[in-house]
């Protein structure tokens, strides 16, 4: 009969041991189902979204129509708004600040309305079976790409020099209509900001009212309660809302009739008009702060002469080659100013003042298949070191 024998001094040496044991196989269980040499915690959270990128994917074709409808119509209300409200307003003042808006409203705006429709219904631009110059093949086309060319998921096809597909204008930012992408932002911001400076007081005035509130117009219960305890009793708040006595000259000449227990009318003229000027407002304030943001991040790209989606394949290969000692240079950076100028498409005879601000119709500089590199510009011991891609 075998005897078993108790020791209680090993029992803790044991228990850590199988621990250990039950974590390293924990440990080696989940390398073994979830990870291999080549991920990374990047690329399993990207395998987690990738549901997302799903549904983005097969949604955007169909969002795009519903957001240039919204462009549009967001577009022609403040237009038609500052025609209404804002230029009698202005009329009011000075006839030669009439002539200053007219003249510079309508450039804003024919501007605006030129390189939307242009980034649009321009062609970005697609590589053709045969090209100059292949970097690699295309997963979903199966054909030769460009330098610089990407596959859109949404449009599915490859696009020249692509920087995104942008919704708004239910078309790729590529090759051909980048330039009218981006004078569509700049322009479109500098209409929102002219609309904001033009009817700021004119919103102050409908915002705020005559009278002092500790709160803003938004708040007008706060405001009620504050001018109930601290108000002139006599004349009823209404947050906001124009109201004129029963009466005064302008019911007596609209055949307003007294009515027991009411001491004020609504003019309902006057209310639209309210909401359309702090409407206007506060919409082309939000455009500028969205706009502002977008137009700053395109600026850095070309001054680097980058694309959007360049932008995150440099930083991985600058990363990615650090640690083999190499450095990365962009190959399609020509200088702050040649940059610009390539992108704006100037030089032949096209000129700054002709060509981008005023509406034109030129094409940008190249085919779009092929691309000039420049050296890495280090010295020689960077140069045996340097790597360019793409």
């Amino acid at each position: 009969m075998a005897r078993v024998r108790w020791r209680v001094t090993e029992f803790p040496r044991r228990l850590v041991s199988r621990c250990k044991a039950l974590v390293s196989w924990l440990i080696l269980l989940r390398q073994t189902l979830f990870y291999n040499e080549f991920t990374s915690y990047m690329v399993g959270l990207e395998t987690a979204a990738e549901p997302m990128f799903w549904t983005v994917d097969k949604f955007s074709k169909y969002f795009g129509p519903i957001f240039m409808i919204l462009v549009v119509c967001l577009t022609t209300s403040v237009v038609v708004i500052f025609y209404i409200c804002l230029l009698p307003h202005v009329y009011q003042q000075s006839l030669s600040k009439t002539i200053f808006h007219l003249i510079f409203g309508h450039w804003l705006l024919v501007n605006i309305v030129f390189n939307y429709v242009m980034a649009v219904f321009t062609d970005p631009g697609h590589p053709p079976r045969e090209i100059p110059e292949t970097v690699s093949i295309c997963k979903k086309c199966i054909s030769p790409k460009p330098p610089r060319a990407h596959h859109c998921s949404i449009c599915d096809k490859c696009v020249l020099k692509m920087d995104h597909h942008c919704p708004w204008i239910n078309n790729c930012v590529g090759f051909y209509n980048h330039r009218y992408f981006f004078q569509f932002c700049i322009f479109m911001l500098s209409g929102t900001i002219y609309v904001c400076v033009t009817g700021v007081d004119l919103f102050k005035q409908h915002f705020y009212g005559d009278k002092y509130y500790p709160f803003p117009a938004v708040l007008y219960p706060l405001n009620m309660a504050y001018d109930i305890m601290y108000g002139d009793h006599n004349k009823p708040f209404l947050g906001g809302i124009a109201a004129v006595p029963v009466n005064s000259s302008f019911n007596k000449n609209h055949g307003g009739q007294h009515q027991p227990g009411v001491d004020l009318e609504v003019d309902m003229r006057n209310q639209h008009y309210h909401t359309a000027v702090v409407y206007e407002f506060v919409l082309c304030s939000a455009v500028v702060i969205a706009l502002l943001l977008l137009v700053c991040w395109h600026v850095r790209m070309i001054s680097l002469g980058e694309t959007n989606i360049e932008v995150y394949i440099n930083r991985k290969e600058v990363s990615r080659l650090k640690k083999l000692g190499l450095v990365y240079t962009n190959p399609y950076h020509y200088g702050f100013f040649k940059n610009w100028q390539i992108f704006f498409g100037l030089g032949k005879g096209r000129t700054f003042l002709k060509n981008v601000l005023f509406p034109s119709t030129h094409t940008p500089c190249g085919d779009g298949l092929t691309f000039p590199r420049v050296p890495n510009k280090g010295p020689r011991e960077d140069k045996d070191r340097g790597l360019m891609l793409l």
